[in-house]
């Protein structure tokens, strides 16, 4: 086993086992009556609105892989849609296992059965989550907008107060403030001594990878249709927005609820995504918190971001290998690339 594979298999240890402590908190402050509640929360849910979401979900995944190709088509690759959407979803499959596997695993696929350079591929999808990330900015600007009061009661809580005690903590006790600047200088140190290797990596494959990189971000200024892109990448995220909205509806104790507070569960749902495997534990974790500050009783807490959380799992779980079994066969004519 080489180093590279024990790393993964450790970061993926890790992080599942930071998704499975946040399960069992969360398991462990519920009560045996709202238990029953939950259960019975499951059992009377209105899943056509489940359905709905997962089709509002399906979409956003086509409308990933349909993108894709105004980032490829200027470099002078393209991929199928039929394969990009496959793509897509082995890639969402793979991210549940370890994070940002999911990237590596769509680039390969693309090279095998596209035979786009897996340096060019990877730099579009780099590009891509570029472009995420100045959207999920807007989403967060557009939340505070809206919700401020609720965003600074949730800072107030799960943020400064923490780290005022961290602080005061810090002030009682000097060695500690000391240890901190002494990590930090040891870090400037090792950054420094190395510099020459981490110079040799920029020149050799890794600089291929980073050129890849800067092919990806320039096919934004070479793409024949920026605004159609810029929309589209619009209409991915008003899909994450509506699939977790009509998931209110599912449940009697959130039916109640509007845009304004699917906003913010939607921008602290991410973070929860990006925290633990595909979610794992975070994300209804974090959804719980929030929903709870809206006063919304604990059971149909509990239960939505479950109900949504497990729904989008099934749904990756079985178009993601759907995908692995479809793809071979539908490329059998094809000359892919080992």
């Amino acid at each position: 086993m080489t180093v590279k594979n024990t790393k993964s298999i450790i970061q993926f240890v890790i992080l599942l086992g930071i998704g499975v402590l946040l399960i069992w908190l969360s398991l462990r402050k519920i009560s045996p009556e709202e238990k029953v509640q939950i259960i019975y929360s499951f059992k009377t849910a209105n899943y056509f609105w489940v359905f709905i979401s997962l089709l509002i979900s399906f979409f956003s995944h086509f409308l990933r892989a349909f993108r894709w190709n105004y980032l490829l088509k200027p470099l002078g690759h393209e991929t199928k849609l039929v394969n990009a959407t496959c793509h897509v979803l082995i890639g969402y499959l793979a991210n549940y296992g370890i994070p940002r596997m999911g990237e590596i695993s769509r680039c390969t696929l693309a090279t095998k059965y596209d035979k786009v350079p897996f340096e060019i591929a990877l730099g579009t999808v780099i590009t891509e989550r570029i472009v995420d990330f100045f959207i999920f900015i807007l989403i967060f600007i557009l939340t505070l907008a809206v919700e401020f009061k609720q965003l600074i009661g949730l800072a107030n809580e799960y943020v400064f107060d923490k780290l005022s005690a961290k602080f005061s903590a810090i002030n009682e006790h000097p060695a500690k403030f000391i240890i901190l600047i002494l990590i930090l200088l040891i870090f400037a140190a090792v950054l420094f001594l190395m510099r020459k290797k981490i110079s040799s990596l920029l020149k050799g494959k890794l600089g291929g990878i980073i050129r890849g990189f800067g092919q990806g971000l320039g096919s934004i200024k070479k793409m024949d249709k920026p605004f159609q892109f810029i929309f589209l990448s619009l209409l991915i995220w008003a899909s994450y927005f509506y699939s977790l909205y009509v998931c209110f509806f599912a449940l009697n104790g959130t039916s109640n609820l509007g845009q304004r507070e699917c906003l913010t569960l939607l921008l602290f749902g991410t973070f929860g995504v990006i925290l633990t495997p595909g979610g794992l534990g975070a994300y209804p974790a974090i959804l719980t918190g929030i929903l709870l500050t809206y006063h919304i009783d604990a059971p149909s807490a509990f239960s939505l971001p479950w109900l949504s959380w497990t729904s989008q799992f099934i749904l990756i779980l079985v178009l993601g290998l759907a995908s692995l079994i479809f793809l071979p066969i539908y490329n059998r004519d094809k000359n892919v690339v080992s």
